[in-house]
């Protein structure tokens, strides 16, 4: 059986790509920038905050990046704070590897403030071994190093690992650090997602947890 699964969180165990397309709205239109839809769901959503502040802002100073992005996180957090539910199959499935004794990280390029507060919302902490964000990794995805980090920190081989992830770049991440990956379909289509060793439209999908079963 897998070792480890190593989760992403946006589009995957929650849906909140809502929640940051409002932060970022409101953040850019303070400025004088707006922000539709269509750009952030194609050209920012899954990015760090660095690299998105970088291309919306003219020419930011290091400074300035840092302050804009916890401004938009404080306000991420405002918006989503007793608004956040697991998506179909999430919880069931990180329930399911817990009990059979499969160590289990949330991988994500957002801030750990946001991932904790999302964690204790949902009640799931007890089924996680790690946490890896924003903070932890100096390079974010389509770089390995997120996951790599999450497998160190559990002690497990990169090769044992099932990545669950619903953006290309990070199937591409995970497959770059020899991991099998879950692409589930929740933010983009099939598709954009066909590198994925499996895609799903749910993780209620039992394939799923074969694809754990099955791999180890």
């Amino acid at each position: 059986m897998t070792k480890a699964i190593l989760w992403d969180l946006d589009g995957v165990i929650v849906d909140s790509g809502e929640y940051h397309f409002r932060a970022y709205q409101w953040l850019l239109g303070q400025r004088g920038i707006e922000l539709t839809r269509e750009r952030f769901f194609q050209t920012m959503f899954g990015r760090r905050n660095w690299d998105i502040l970088r291309d919306a802002l003219d020419d930011p100073d290091e400074a300035e990046i840092h302050e804009q992005a916890a401004r938009k996180e404080e306000k991420f957090r405002e918006l989503v704070r007793g608004n956040i539910e697991a998506l179909p199959g999430a919880k069931e499935l990180l329930q399911r590897a817990h009990e059979a004794g499969v160590k289990q990280s949330i991988v994500s390029s957002t801030p750990r403030a946001n991932i904790e507060l999302i964690v204790e919302t949902l009640g799931i902490g007890d089924w996680l071994d790690a946490i890896v964000g924003e903070e932890d990794s100096e390079r974010g995805k389509p770089d390995p190093r997120p996951f790599t980090t999450a497998a160190d920190r559990l002690g497990v081989p990169y090769g044992s690992c099932v990545v669950i992830e619903d953006a290309p770049e990070g199937i591409t991440a995970g497959k770059a650090a020899g991991m099998r990956t879950i692409g589930v379909t929740t933010t983009r289509d099939a598709e954009r997602l066909s590198a994925a060793d499996l895609v799903v439209a749910g993780l209620g999908d039992e394939r799923a947890w074969r694809f754990v079963e099955a791999v180890g």
